[in-house]
């Protein structure tokens, strides 16, 4: 997986996608928020920081105020790949978020998108 573009993108380029793949099927703004929450520990007011910043997705990662213990539950294929087998951290942390919005999208209840 050498693809590292996305280390490069503008997270606030992103993430219109992942509100958009969410609402079209039924979901909320606020369940994306949840979930990235949940996964990096920010906050509103910190997302929007990102956001209006359009920080990059690796900087976005790497000052994560707490990424999940329990992202290690989260396991399955994405974009062609089998997640617990990416080796890069970044990279690995790039596709849980994108594991768990499609989760979303599939109509998965939050307390099993969360891991509870």
């Amino acid at each position: 997986m050498q693809n590292t573009k996305i280390y490069t993108t503008a997270f606030a380029s992103v993430y219109p996608h992942y509100i958009q793949k969410a609402e079209k099927k039924g979901r909320t703004k606020k369940e994306v928020h949840e979930i990235i929450s949940w996964l990096t520990g920010y906050d509103e007011k910190n997302l929007q920081e990102i956001l209006d910043n359009r920080t990059d997705f690796k900087t976005f990662f790497e000052n994560a105020p707490q990424m999940n213990p329990n992202t290690s539950l989260i396991k399955g294929v994405i974009c062609g790949y089998r997640i617990e087998d990416i080796e890069d951290d970044l990279m690995r942390n790039i596709r849980y978020l994108d594991k768990l919005i499609d989760e979303l999208a599939k109509g998965k209840s939050m307390e099993k998108i969360l891991r509870k």
